[in-house]
């Protein structure tokens, strides 16, 4: 099998494809920060403004979590790169060179596509999407096998991914096991894809909200029906 490396999101630099990325937020944001994040009041806030903002926030949230997702984009880097010596790359093709064309999407190490993992259910299916390529896009559709478990890439000392905070008895870090499904009919690549976003989000349409463009650096990603 080879490195687990090859699904990752510490990424050091933006994507080919996605020059804005530069200024996206990045996937390094800790769960400890987010939840200091949500446990004070915005900077120049009285307390009587912080409890309005705080139900304000509730209320978002709460209008956020009425959306249903149920499919998923997973990227994938097609191309050799060598990060820290080791080469990142897997394609689609090498997904179908593994024992019964399944693998364990291991090496994630951001919080919020780590949630997306844990969130997936059997059966569900998801784009294989290549990235940081020359041309990027979606190239096939795999499906989840295997229900979030601990990355054991997180307790390896010698594999990239090894984090000296995460514990065997409370892992920081999951993977899912997918299978190859089929190659899609034909290439999408992201150029046309943000076609129809744009076109969407100016006159509405299923894509207008698509993570791909919301957070482009996020290497797990969920689809909701209409997308």
């Amino acid at each position: 099998m080879p490195w687990p490396s090859r699904k990752r999101d510490k990424e050091a630099a933006a994507e080919k494809e996605e020059p804005d990325a530069k200024t996206a937020k990045t996937e390094k944001t800790s769960d400890k920060q987010e939840e200091e994040k949500s446990a004070k009041p915005p900077a120049g806030k009285s307390t009587s403004g912080w409890k309005n903002w705080k139900k304000k926030a509730s209320e978002s949230s709460g209008e956020e979590s009425k959306v249903t997702y149920c499919h998923w984009l997973l990227k994938s880097e097609p191309e050799s790169r060598l990060e820290k010596g080791v080469d990142v790359k897997f394609s689609i093709d090498d997904l179908k060179a593994q024992p019964n064309q399944t693998t364990c999407w291991d090496g994630v190490r951001n919080y919020q596509a780590r949630n997306f993992l844990r969130s997936m259910k059997l059966g569900q299916q998801a784009f294989f999407y290549h990235s940081n390529c020359k041309e990027p896009g979606i190239v096939a559709i795999v499906e989840i096998v295997k229900e979030a478990y601990p990355d054991h890439t997180q307790f390896d000392k010698k594999d990239l991914h090894y984090d000296s905070t995460s514990k065997k008895e409370n892992p920081k870090w999951s993977m899912v096991d997918v299978q190859f499904v089929r190659m899609t009919k034909r290439f999408i690549p992201l150029s046309e894809i943000k076609v129809h976003h744009l076109e969407h989000k100016a006159h509405g349409g299923p894509l207008k909200n698509m993570m791909l463009f919301a957070k482009q650096r996020l290497s797990v990603q969920p689809l909701t029906q209409g997308e």
